[in-house]
This record gives structure tokens, sequence and C-alpha cells, in this order.
């Protein structure tokens, strides 16, 4: 049955931000006093989540090959944001270097663009306006290797700012969530109030159905994991089996030439019918 996403908020931050229009927007509210950067200088360079384990963020763009910005977006705060921060600046300048064949060994200083980083905080919570990667270090003292971040809290004074919009979606989220639960009537709640009091109402007006269709799951995602999970341990078990079948046959073969007395064996040790067994001899008799 379809329901409302538990990473709603996830979801329409990077939906939101992928879209030049928006993303020079938000370039705009952490540079108010540049006004020469347009869509066209700006290129997106999120670090993509191709496999699950793999290091990812939010958000990451690129203005005119001069400055990276790196964003992220939390409902819950962690301390560690800036050793997190500190990870993906490394590997979005990895890749940089690598797509400007950029070699780190040669005689001349390689030419890197600025880097900021920046979260965007819509809980509740008093946080620090600034993280560092030197608050974590073990033994305080002269940092020599530093990563600051800067936190936002949707707090400009200006409202139509994106910055503060999204941080409003996220609360009116929250708050239609508490009330109706996850449900997909919750979802069509959150746009319309949305819409009615201008909060992104031109992005979730224009949008509606594509906003409406990443803000729902049509399964059950608990059910999912737990499906998943049985067969994995289904198919490990399988091929253990599998392993241990071809073993007997093995063995069976250098002591008789006879498949249906091996059968008779596989079919005793792996609690299968002799027709079966017959097959999984042929299969690996050879």
């Amino acid at each position: 049955m379809p329901q409302m996403k538990r990473t709603v908020k996830g979801s329409v931050f990077t939906y939101l931000f992928q879209d030049p229009q928006y993303t020079l927007q938000l370039y705009k509210s952490l540079h108010g006093d540049d006004d020469d950067v347009e869509e066209k200088d700006i290129e997106l360079v999120t670090l993509a989540n191709v496999m699950t384990n793999d290091l990812y963020n939010d958000l990451g763009f690129m203005v005119k090959d001069k400055l990276i910005i790196l964003v992220e977006a939390q409902s819950t705060f962690s301390p560690n944001l800036a050793y997190r921060m500190h990870l993906y600046s490394a590997l979005t300048f990895k890749n940089y270097a690598d797509e400007n064949k950029l070699d780190s060994f040669a005689f001349k200083k390689m030419p890197l663009p600025l880097f900021e980083p920046y979260v965007i905080y819509t809980g509740d919570q008093e946080v620090p306006d600034t993280l560092r990667l030197s608050d974590l270090y073990i033994v305080k003292g002269r940092a020599r290797v530093e990563t600051e971040v800067q936190v936002l809290r949707g707090d400009a004074a200006d409202k139509n700012d994106i910055v503060n919009q999204y941080v409003r979606f996220c609360k009116i989220a929250d708050e239609e969530r508490r009330k109706s639960g996850s449900t997909v009537e919750t979802v069509k709640a959150i746009i319309d109030r949305c819409i009615e009091e201008n909060v992104l109402a031109d992005f979730l007006a224009s949008r509606r159905k594509e906003v409406e269709d990443i803000m729902v799951v049509l399964y059950d995602e608990a059910k999912v994991r737990e499906i998943h999970e049985y067969n994995v341990r289904k198919d490990a078990l399988e091929e253990g089996t599998e392993k241990g079948i071809s073993a007997v046959v093995d063995l069976m073969k250098r002591f008789t030439a006879e498949k249906s007395v091996a059968a008779r064996e596989v079919a005793q040790r792996f609690d299968l019918t002799l027709e079966a067994a017959a097959a999984k001899v042929e299969q690996y008799w050879n």
C-alpha cells in the first residue's frame, strides 16, 4: 500500500536543488553580493550513491570552476558532520583533479577551486554556528588539518530566501506527519499547505505530480528489507547445500561407477526425492 517516505525531506531537497534555477537561488542565498553568476555558471558535482556503501553527499556544485560548495540537509544534529564533510571534500577534490588531469606530483601548484561546506539544519536543537573537525580531536592544540562547516538554520531576514523556504517545508512536513501519519493524504496536505503559505510554491505547483511521486513509496520499506534479508539467508543456505551435494557426488564417483548408488546417498543426506537426487548427480558427475 502506498505511503509517505521516511526520507521525504531529503528526497525533496535533492530534487529541488538538482534544478539549476534553484541551485542558483541557493548560491545567491550564500553569496548575496555576487550578481555576476548565472545558471550556466553552475555545475553539479554531487557525489553519487552508486553502491549502497559508497560515500555520497546531498548536494555539491561548482561555480565558474573557482568555487566548490557542498551542502548537507540534516534534521538530526550530529557533531561529526565536520568529519563527514572532510571526507566529502577529499573525494570531491580527487574527482576534480582526475577530470581536469591535474598532477599532484608535478613541480607546479595544482589550481584548485575554493571550498565551502554548509549544513542546512531543520531540527529544533540548539546547535553551534560552526562545526570544526578540530573539535573532534582527542588532543587539543593548533590544528594542522581543519574543516569548518557553517550551519544554516533558515533564519534569514528575507522570508523568500530559498534556505528559509526549504526549512519551512521541513517543519510543515513534520507537523502534518505528526497530525495525520505517513499516508498519501498527508503528502497531498503538505503540498497544499506549502502552496497556500507560499513555501516553495512555484516549485511544488509546477511539479506537483513529480514531487508527490518522490514523496511516496509503493511498498512497506520494513517488509521489503525483511524479504530481502530472508532471501539472502536462503541463497546462502542453498549455496552451501549445493557445494555439499557437489562434494558428495565427487566422493561417490571415486568409489562407485553407479550413478544410482550416488543418487541414493545424495537423497538420504540432503533429504531429497530420489528423482531430484538423480538430477543433482547428473549435474555434478562430470
